[in-house]
């Protein structure tokens, strides 16, 4: 059996434009639906989302099937869990707060098996090797991890020429919700200094050969960003869109 390659990790490396959801109502059965809609990759959540493990692997497993390539997004940097969700077969992480060059290559370093890193080796109970049927898991399995770490606060943004730099780092992604709050704008991610900040780092990100990521809901908003480097985006989330139709479906009625 052949080890599964991972498209989202070489569209990063291709700087090819993918387009992207939050996986947040922790259930098969939407997350299912929601890689039938079209989109390029979708982000199960366990940082803001009430995942676990049992909850990532469902999910994991409802995707198998679709062409839309699944990245987690880690509670943490927690190292034994990151080795728990590679075992489950999770290939693209996306891991939130990196302040630091140090944090990323951790991060990088929990991935991998030893003597690059520290991953703790047990494939033949896993189901990222398919138990054992994946006889060359050891020698695939490196080539097809892909991270992405998040900038999200002011110490992110003064190291993220250092952290772009890290090898083992495939993508920076930025999250203006934090962001925002950092810079004293709280519930304003589109205010004119976290757009400046977001537009400063994208071309950084760029140069230093690295992907360049970004959540936008506005169409108008992504395609500047885009302009300016930008190649992979999170543009919507299944609760919120699932809550505006509630919303615009009981209003139609009630007016």
């Amino acid at each position: 059996m052949n080890l599964p390659e991972n498209p989202f990790k070489r569209a990063l490396a291709g700087h090819r434009r993918q387009l992207g959801a939050f996986l947040a109502l922790a259930d098969s059965h939407s997350t299912e639906l929601m890689a039938a809609a079209g989109f390029d990759w979708l982000l199960i959540d366990w940082e803001h989302a009430p995942n676990d493990l049992r909850l990532v692997l469902a999910q994991l497993q409802a995707l198998a099937g679709y062409p839309v390539a699944p990245v987690l997004r880690l509670p943490d940097h927690d190292a034994a869990r990151i080795k728990q969700v590679l075992d489950l077969g999770v290939q693209s992480l996306l891991a939130p707060m990196v302040d630091s060059a140090e944090q990323a290559r951790a991060l990088v370093a929990a991935m991998h098996y030893p003597p690059r890193g520290i991953r703790g080796v047990g494939a033949g109970m896993a189901r990222a090797a398919r138990w054992g049927a994946v006889t060359d898991y050891y020698a695939k399995a490196p080539g097809e991890l892909c991270l992405a770490v998040q900038i999200e606060t002011r110490a992110g943004l003064d190291a993220l020429d250092a952290i772009a730099t890290v090898d083992g780092v495939d993508g920076v992604f930025l999250g203006p919700a934090d962001l925002a709050a950092a810079l004293g704008h709280l519930g304003q991610p589109t205010h004119p200094e976290v757009r400046a900040a977001i537009e400063a780092a994208l071309p950084r990100i760029r140069a230093a050969g690295k992907a360049a990521g970004v959540y936008c809901a506005d169409a108008q908003i992504a395609a500047d960003y885009a302009a300016l480097g930008a190649s992979f985006f999170l543009i919507a989330a299944d609760a919120i869109l699932l809550r505006t139709a509630a919303v615009a479906a009981i209003s139609r009625f009630q007016s």
